[in-house]
């Protein structure tokens, strides 16, 4: 009997650690799950020592915040490794703190595995990461094309296993009208925080198409209520995310991994992002981003391909103005959204067609 302990942070690292646990269970029968993570996660048969409600903190305002339910699940995952003893540890994202898990596993686990799925982009920021991960990891399962190669010029192994994003929506088996909704859908984000920030400013921008209805995409883990104050006339909330996209003429996106699943489900849109000091970080970006970052553009979609395919309105570029400046493109200029369109499938060509779980699960239980 195999143990298998996994840690995911957010939503989108629930939705994907399940996939995994599947797939294992698959390959290994006698295998045994438990972590912290979320529904997703417990659907599939892992036994949960946290929730992700308890975790979804992002910035160093909203872990200060929450300081006493940070520190509460560093003891609650320490504690929950010790009782377990797991075979093999696995990262989800969530850098901060599976780092840290992973240095604590490693001094007193010594014979564990440890891999991490969907490591932390390091080739975005932070590259001195990659020294750590390289040194507390046994396993480093990528889920972008570029990743090995740039592991591989520092002298580390990383194997790309596909992109589970692009996999779950190829499973995707949504149905949608063949009636155009005229609908744009906002997708504000997974954690509290940047819901409160973001959410607003969103709606006030959809606001100013009254030919469309507004639809706010509500984040796994996150109740209905804490959306109401934000719900009015013409602006209602909705849980199929990918039903919802599908169907939207446009969409508002938080800068995250729902901009690459809006590109792979075939919606125009256009990113956003709250920063605090947005004025700061607005000069910086322009005036000294080569100095201060590694890339030159924030959103998956567009680091994937290089270029600009989507707008990104980041720190003070983040209004209802020039939110609204672009929806009124992607909503009215046919040729420049014809052309996104075309931007989203070479995207999906290069992330390639392999089954990222499964993948990653051969890995896992082949060379435990």
């Amino acid at each position: 009997m195999a143990k298998y302990f996994l840690i995911a942070g957010e939503a989108s690292g629930d939705m994907h650690a399940a996939a995994l646990i599947a797939q294992i269970a698959e390959r290994d029968e006698q295998a045994v799950f438990a972590g912290l993570g979320g529904d997703k996660m417990a659907a599939a048969g892992c036994h949960l020592y946290r929730h992700i409600r308890h975790m979804a903190f992002m910035g160093i305002a909203a872990v200060i915040s929450h300081w006493r339910d940070v520190q509460a699940n560093f003891r609650i995952a320490r504690k929950a490794i010790m009782a377990e003893q797991p075979d093999v540890l696995i990262l989800i994202d969530y850098p901060s703190f599976n780092l840290r898990m992973a240095a604590f596993c490693r001094k007193y686990l010594p014979a564990t595995k440890i891999v991490y799925y969907i490591p932390p982009k390091v080739w975005a920021w932070k590259r001195r990461r990659i020294h750590r991960i390289a040194r507390l990891c046994d396993e480093v399962l990528g889920i972008f094309p570029f990743e090995p190669a740039f592991y591989a010029k520092y002298g580390y192994r990383c194997t790309y296993v596909g992109n589970p994003t692009a996999e779950a929506v190829r499973h995707d088996t949504t149905i949608i009208p063949s009636e155009n909704s005229k609908l744009i859908a906002i997708l504000p984000g997974s954690r509290p925080s940047e819901i409160t920030h973001c959410l607003p400013r969103m709606i006030e921008a959809a606001r100013r198409f009254p030919a469309y209805q507004t639809v706010v995409c509500a984040a796994p883990g996150i109740e209905d209520e804490f959306y109401t104050p934000y719900l009015n006339a013409g602006v209602t909330l909705a849980r199929e995310a990918y039903r919802t996209v599908r169907c939207a003429s446009a969409a508002i996106v938080n800068s995250g991994t729902a901009t690459l699943e809006t590109a792979l489900l075939g919606c125009p849109q256009v990113a956003v992002y709250h920063l605090a000091c947005s004025r700061l970080i607005g000069f910086i970006r322009r005036w000294a981003q080569p100095l201060l970052f590694s890339i030159r553009h924030f959103t998956l979609v567009n680091i994937i391909a290089g270029r600009e395919v989507i707008k990104e309105c980041i720190a003070d570029d983040f209004t209802p103005d020039k939110i609204a400046t672009e929806l009124n493109s992607l909503l009215n200029d046919e040729a420049y959204k014809k052309e996104m369109l075309a931007s989203y499938e070479h995207l999906s060509s290069l992330l390639g067609t392999q089954p990222a779980s499964a993948t990653a699960a051969e890995i896992i239980t082949s060379r435990r």
